[in-house]
């Protein structure tokens, strides 16, 4: 049985991860600090045996890519299917905003209702199927190799829910810092099966502060 491994990394912070403000699809690039860990990144992965890097084609995913695939001469290849989840409305507004706004939102999001979609933009369920697709489709291409891939934290907790086996609804208990490090197997056979989630042994120096949108997830 051929089994793809994939090491799946958050692109780094950005202004609007500091301000919780939800980027969605919005191409919002890395801030001084994101740069610094992507170059962090590549150090830490610098030794792995990459057949690949993917990253989603949205700035602050590829330029966190970028130091890595550079550090081992591989190109970055971009997947529009790595995006963070559309927002649609919502997008550029902060979660302070909504709650005084849209409390009704703010509740659905929390609930995780999974059909629920803000105004021109996707729904849980509609996310879970484009991740778990497009990570599919990823890992198929290289059986028996390690791939890396830089995406987003909507996208990341999807990943997780489907090596983890938990539900959509589930309230979210695991990490999900920027640039941190995680491990995932796939088989055609079996599907994603979790090895490790939330290494940030590399970003020891980072500012203890850390990421303030785990609810946006941006």
């Amino acid at each position: 049985m051929h089994v793809t491994r994939l090491i799946a990394i958050r692109h780094g912070e950005t202004a609007w991860n500091r301000d919780a403000r939800i980027q969605g699809q919005l191409d919002i690039p890395l801030n001084d600090t994101g740069r610094w860990q992507a170059q962090r990144v590549a150090q830490a992965l610098r030794h792995e045996p990459l057949a690949a890097v993917y990253s989603s084609d949205l700035s602050r995913a590829r330029d966190t890519a970028a130091p890595l695939a550079q550090a081992l001469g591989l190109p970055v290849h971009t997947h529009p299917g790595l995006r963070e989840r559309c927002f649609g409305a919502f997008q550029g507004r902060t979660w302070a905003e909504l709650e005084l706004e849209h409390p009704d939102v703010v509740q659905a999001w929390k609930t995780r209702v999974p059909d629920f979609a803000p105004p021109g933009g996707e729904s849980l369920l509609m996310l879970r199927e484009r991740v778990e697709r497009t990570f599919t489709e990823l890992a198929a291409r290289h059986p028996g190799q390690v791939i890396a891939v830089v995406a987003h934290g909507g996208v990341l907790d999807i990943l997780y829910r489907a090596a983890a086996r938990v539900d959509l609804q589930a309230p979210r208990a695991w990490a999900m810092g920027n640039a941190a490090i995680h491990r995932v197997l796939w088989t055609a056979d079996s599907g994603f099966a979790l090895l490790s989630w939330g290494d940030t042994r590399h970003l020891e120096e980072a500012d203890e502060a850390g990421p303030r949108d785990e609810q946006a997830a941006a």
